[in-house]
């Protein structure tokens, strides 16, 4: 007899049938895992390739236009229609991965049969959004004409282009579902997404005077359930359909697309793409060891170290999240060796990431600029000099706070240069960027482009980087653009709808209630921001409130450019409050401490910075009143 395999020889014909079944099942699970992992690896390696494209052409043009004279009449075209392409492939991945900006905190507050529905619901919101993009996308892909102004390409490949991604999205998101739950549970996704789809393409027989009221319950209540922000924007305007709602499908479709099909957004994946590569060159580091050498030795001088690093690396990021991953992986461990607790040493890298969007080169006065058409340049002048009072909160803040920990020993003279001197070429970067844009020697995408190019050439010169690094910043600073992009997007018909409302209007009705002047209008929208940026995230935040807000603003004779740069501090704030917190919940994924313990750690430095938006809004409303030989000086 021929020795059977261990728990085998007393099988009865079913119990050998339902282990062939889990047997088949596991290989067919596996197949499934590795297929859906090779389309998410192939839409990255596209993503990459357009990002490198998009950065050839711009620099083709900047080398044209300042070395040999002249320019490229199409480049800026191409590089439109590169991003409109990268932001369509990077959908899929925007929607299913930590790009999502989903909104999941209260979900989990739900016992696990209430988190399944919810999962199903978010899902099927999703694919209400990505039908949106795909069927609207083709059916404007079939009725739109005529060609480009230079390029001559026919104008429907940018709405196909989003009707591929759309598609892709519906497919990559029910994928998603039936690994992390169940083919049955993807199905009923598939099924109330569709049915969401019909109904909104129905008439129900009821008109709503203020569709946009339609479109914020839909929104929320999708954002409520967790599904992701862009696509609970889209579904829920399209919605506002069968309540008599103005804008039909072909409007939302090409709403969207005119959102991201903006110059001045190409500097995003620009800036995003230079951090990654300072960072992947080990030039962040350099930044670390400069910071330690001016306050190491103070008073708990590991966590101004953080502080001061984060001050640095600003100028070169332009994005919190990123200072935020960095400071979490490099500055989080080092403060729990040197004696912090954990949940203390993650809500000071949270509490200090908030300065990159403020200080410039800062991704998030690029959108309020995209949004409102303020000048770039005074923003970043603005970012200056909010980002100095928001340091010195934050300093002050963390030497009230932070227990006695030991310092360092006092760097001498020589170690200051020195890590001065290693330090130069990242802080070089911030300074070329923002001096080029303030002065108008070169425009905010050009100046992105350079700094991209200043990064390769100071890495590749240092030898820090090679190909395999370059990719793989390539990539992931595709996918985050195009997330941003999608936002920015899924944005525009929505806030068509909110001017189609006149909830401007209504907005400076309210004011002059309370009495027209500048404090009531910073009073106002300090209070607006602050609750919307609890439930938000700051892109959707700035796009959906900026225009509402700044004509009020303006009408009160506060300086439109003060008034923008409070604005930002006041969303950027929010990322260290619940229920989004989205710095939070980046170090606290990153280091293993539990959200909730970061939260709490956060409140002494929420409590300094908020200190520093009321002074801030002082001044701004006290601005209009000084005399005006006071004004010249600044």
């Amino acid at each position: 007899m021929f020795p059977e395999r261990a728990g085998a020889s007393f099988e009865t014909p079913r119990t050998r049938l339902l282990r062939m079944r889990v047997e088949v099942g596991g290989v067919l699970n596996s197949a499934f895992a590795r297929a859906f992992d090779w389309l998410r690896r192939t839409l990255e390696l596209l993503g990459a390739a357009i990002l490198a494209a998009l950065f050839l052409v711009v620099m083709a043009a900047v080398l044209r236009r300042y070395v040999l004279g002249g320019g490229l009449v199409w480049s800026d075209e191409l590089a439109v229609w590169l991003n409109v392409a990268l932001v369509a492939v990077g959908m899929p991945l925007a929607a299913t991965s930590a790009l999502a900006m989903r909104l999941d905190v209260i979900v989990r507050w739900l016992p696990a049969r209430g988190q399944a529905v919810a999962s199903v619901l978010a899902d099927a919101v999703a694919v209400h959004g990505a039908l949106v993009l795909a069927i609207g996308g083709a059916g404007v892909a079939q009725l739109v004409g005529g060609v480009s102004t230079v390029l001559g390409l026919p104008e429907s490949l940018r709405f196909g282009a989003f009707a591929v991604g759309g598609a892709l999205t519906v497919l990559v998101v029910l994928w998603r579902a039936a690994l992390d739950r169940s083919a049955v549970s993807a199905l009923a996704s598939l099924v109330l997404g569709a049915g969401f789809y019909l109904a909104a393409q129905s008439a129900t027989g009821l008109f709503v005077s203020t569709p946009s009221l339609v479109a914020a319950l839909f929104a929320g209540l999708g954002l409520i359930l967790g599904a992701p922000l862009p696509f609970a924007l889209l579904a829920g305007v399209s919605l506002t359909g069968a309540f008599g709602g103005l804008l039909p499908e072909p409007a939302i479709v090409q709403n969207t697309v005119s959102g991201v099909s903006k110059f001045l957004l190409l500097a995003i994946p620009f800036f995003l793409l230079a951090g990654e590569l300072l960072t992947a060159g080990g030039l962040a580091e350099r930044l670390v060891r400069f910071a330690a050498s001016l306050v190491g030795h103070l008073r708990a001088g590991l966590a101004q170290t953080a502080l001061v690093t984060s001050v640095l690396f600003s100028g070169a990021s332009g994005s919190s999240v990123a200072n935020a991953a960095f400071g979490a992986k490099v500055m989080a461990p080092t403060l729990v060796a040197r004696g912090y607790p954990p949940a203390n040493a993650a809500a000071i890298v949270a509490g200090v990431s908030m300065l990159d969007n403020i200080i410039p080169p800062s991704i998030a006065f690029l959108i309020l600029a995209s949004a409102t058409n303020l000048s770039v340049g005074s923003l970043l002048v603005g970012g200056f000099i909010a980002g100095g009072v928001l340091a010195l909160a934050l300093g002050v803040g963390i030497h009230l706070s932070v227990r006695e920990v030991a310092a360092q020993p006092k760097a001498s003279g020589k170690e200051r240069t020195r890590s001065f001197v290693g330090a130069l070429p990242a802080i070089g970067l911030g300074v070329v960027v923002v001096v080029g844009i303030r002065f108008g020697v070169v425009t905010t995408t050009e100046a992105s482009a350079l700094a991209v190019a200043y990064a390769l050439v100071v890495c590749l010169a240092l030898r820090s980087l090679n190909p395999g690094t370059v990719f793989a910043a390539l990539r992931k600073s595709a996918t985050e653009a195009a997330a941003v992009g999608l936002l920015i997007g899924a944005s525009a018909p929505f806030a068509f709808l909110l001017a189609l409302d006149r909830v401007s209007d209504q907005m400076a009705g309210l004011v002059t209630a309370l009495g027209g002047g500048p404090y009531a209008v910073m009073l106002l929208a300090n209070l607006v921001l602050l609750v919307a940026g609890l439930f938000l995230d700051i892109g959707a935040a700035i796009l959906l409130l900026a225009p509402l807000l700044l004509p009020v603003a303006i009408a009160a004779g506060l300086d439109p450019i003060q008034f923008g740069v409070i604005l930002v501090v006041n969303l950027m704030i929010h990322g260290l409050t619940p229920p989004l917190g989205i710095l939070v919940y980046v170090v606290s994924g990153i280091t293993r401490v539990p959200a909730a313990h970061v939260f709490r750690a956060v409140l002494p430095l929420l409590a300094s910075l908020l200190c520093a938006l009321a002074l801030l809004c002082l001044a701004a409303a006290a601005w209009p009143s000084l005399p005006a030989s006071f004004k010249e000086l600044f």
